[in-house]
C-alpha cells in the first residue's frame, strides 16, 4: 500500500462503583428510563456535586495498570458544550491535568513482534445521557439514567497502523480492566466504548495526515470493520487527488460503510476551565503504591504461568485465563482436585458450555468447585463413566444438586461388577456376529462397536476398561 494508516483510540470505560460520580444515584444498567436521577445528575440550579471516592480508587486502579505515571495533585474541569444528553450545559472532565500520564500496554503488531502502544493519558469524567432516536428519525427521548456515570477515558497516542492491531489492543486492554475490576466493560450495555481517529499518510513520511473520528461502534469486531473502511475510503480519496476533511463520521453496522456526522470540533471549542464547585483529588504516593501492589495476576502472565507451572499447552491456558472469573474457578478446583489438564478439560469444555447456555458467570455457578472436584473424583474412583458424568453435571446445572446426591438418587453408579458385565458382552456377541467376524478379520475398529453395543445396553454404566477387557477375552478365544 502507498498510503500508511496512523491511528489512535479513545476508549470510554464506566467505571464498576455502586452509585455515579458526584451523587448517590445507583450506577445500574437495567432501570426504568429516567429512573436513577436526582438534583445533581439532572444539572439542577443550586445542586452541588459530591465526588465519589470509590470510583476516584477505580480510576486510579487502571492508571497503575496501564503503566502511567499518576498526577498526585488533579482536579477536574468543565467541558462546555450544549447537547439534550448533557442536562447542565457542560461536562465534568479533567482535561488539564489527568489522573494518569504516559502510560502504555504491549500488543502484537501483524507479524507477530510484540509494540508498544503509547497511552497518553487516562481521566475521569461522567458519562452523558442516552438519546433514543425514534425510527422514523421524526423524534428523539433522552434517558438520564446514564448521565453522571464515572468514566474514565483511555487514550492512545498516534501509534496504532492496522485494523488488526486496533482489535488486538481492545482486547488486551478490556482483559486488563476486567481483571483489575474496574469494569464490567460490556459493549453491549455501553460500559466500553471505543471512538478511533484515522488518517493516512504516505509511507515513509512524518508528517500526520488530517484525521476523522469513527463512532457508533459496539463491538470489537465492528471497531475491526470501520477501520478497514475507513482506510480504504481515505486512500481512494488521495490516489484521486482529493483531500479529507477533517470530520466525525458513524458506522453504519447494516451498511457495512462509515457516513459523515459533523465537522470536527477544536479543543479551544470546548472553553475548559476548572470547576469551581469541586475540590482538587490529592493522592499519596502510598496510595498508588498501594494500589501497583494490589493489581492482580493479569491474564497474560497468568497463561504462562499455566504452561511454566502446571503443563498445559498454551492454547488451554489462553482460554481459561479468558476472563478472571473463568480462571479463578479452574485454579478453585485446582486446590481440590490436582490435576490440571482433566480439570482444564472439563472447564473448557462442558462446564463453559454450560455457562453459556445459563447466561451466567463462573462464580454465579450452581456447579461450585467442590462439585467440579467430586464429579472428577467419582470417575477416578471408577464410581461413573465420563459419559454419565456429563449427564451428571448437566443435571447438577439445572438443580443445583451435587453430583454425588444425583448419582446416588437416580442410580447411576457404574457397573464394575465382572460376573454382571460378562452377561451383557455374551449377549452383545451373540447379537451381532458380523461385528465379531469383522474384528476376528482384523478389522479392529470393529472393537469399538460393540464397546458402543454394551455401553448402549447398560445406559452408559458399564464401567469401558472392563468392557474392553472381556470383549478382547471372549473375541480371542
Amino acid at each position: 500500500m502507498e498510503y500508511e494508516a496512523v491511528i489512535g483510540l479513545e476508549v470510554h470505560v464506566e467505571l464498576l462503583t455502586e452509585s455515579k460520580l458526584f451523587c448517590k444515584c445507583p450506577n445500574r444498567f437495567t432501570a426504568e428510563a429516567n429512573s436513577h436521577t436526582c438534583e445533581v445528575c439532572l444539572g439542577f440550579p443550586g445542586a452541588l456535586p459530591l465526588l465519589n471516592r470509590e470510583a476516584v480508587q477505580k480510576a486510579l486502579t487502571a492508571a497503575v495498570a496501564l503503566n502511567c505515571e499518576i498526577a498526585l495533585h488533579s482536579y477536574f474541569d468543565r467541558k462546555n458544550y450544549f447537547y439534550p444528553d448533557m442536562p447542565k450545559g457542560y461536562q465534568i472532565s479533567q482535561y488539564h491535568v489527568p489522573l494518569g500520564r504516559n502510560g502504555f500496554l504491549e500488543v502484537e503488531d501483524d507479524s507477530g513482534a510484540l509494540k508498544k502502544i503509547r497511552i497518553g493519558r487516562v481521566h475521569m469524567e461522567e458519562d452523558a445521557g442516552k438519546l433514543v432516536h425514534a425510527p422514523a428519525g421524526l423524534d428523539s427521548a433522552v434517558d438520564y439514567n446514564r448521565a453522571g456515570v464515572p468514566l474514565i477515558e483511555i487514550v492512545t497516542e498516534p501509534d496504532l497502523h492496522s485494523a488488526g492491531e486496533c482489535r488486538r489492543y481492545l482486547e488486551q486492554l478490556k482483559s486488563i480492566l476486567q481483571y483489575a475490576e474496574v469494569s464490567d466493560c460490556k459493549m453491549e450495555e455501553g460500559s466500553l466504548r471505543c471512538d478511533a481517529n484515522v488518517s493516512l499518510r504516505p509511507r515513509g513520511s512524518s508528517i500526520l495526515g488530517n484525521k476523522t473520528e469513527l463512532k457508533n461502534m459496539n463491538s470489537f469486531k465492528a471497531v475491526e470493520k470501520a477501520v478497514e473502511y475507513e482506510i480504504e475510503r481515505q486512500a481512494q480519496i488521495l490516489r484521486q487527488g482529493g483531500s479529507i476533511i477533517p470530520q466525525t463520521r458513524r458506522w453504519e453496522e447494516g451498511k457495512q460503510v462509515t457516513v459523515a456526522m459533523r465537522d470536527k470540533l477544536q479543543a479551544q471549542d470546548y472553553r475548559c476551565f476548572a470547576d469551581p464547585e469541586l475540590a482538587p483529588i490529592e493522592l499519596t504516593a502510598a496510595e498508588v503504591e498501594a494500589a501497583r501492589r494490589n493489581l492482580p495476576e493479569m491474564a497474560s502472565k497468568r497463561a504462562a504461568r499455566y504452561v511454566a507451572e502446571y503443563g498445559l499447552p498454551p492454547y488451554d491456558a489462553a482460554v481459561l485465563t479468558t476472563t478472571r472469573g473463568l480462571s479463578d474457578y479452574f485454579e478453585a478446583c485446582l486446590k481440590l482436585y490436582p490435576n490440571p489438564k482433566e480439570v482444564s478439560n472439563w472447564v473448557m469444555g462442558d462446564f463453559t458450555a454450560h455457562l453459556s447456555a445459563a447466561g451466567v458467570k463462573p462464580a454465579e455457578a450452581s456447579f461450585t468447585p467442590e462439585y467440579m472436584a467430586s464429579l472428577l473424583q467419582m470417575i477416578d474412583d471408577q464410581v461413573i463413566s465420563g459419559k454419565i458424568a456429563k449427564e451428571v453435571m448437566e443435571k447438577s446445572f439445572a438443580t443445583g444438586k451435587s453430583p454425588r446426591a444425583i448419582v446416588e438418587e437416580e442410580g447411576l453408579l457404574q457397573i464394575s461388577d465382572q460376573s454382571e458385565l460378562e452377561k451383557i458382552v455374551d449377549q452383545v456377541i451373540a447379537a451381532n456376529p458380523s461385528g465379531v467376524e469383522n474384528y476376528r478379520s482384523g478389522k479392529t475398529k470393529a472393537l469399538s462397536f460393540l464397546v458402543g453395543q454394551v455401553m448402549q445396553a447398560t445406559k452408559g454404566k458399564a464401567n469401558p476398561g472392563l468392557v474392553n477387557k472381556l470383549l478382547v477375552e471372549k473375541l480371542q478365544q
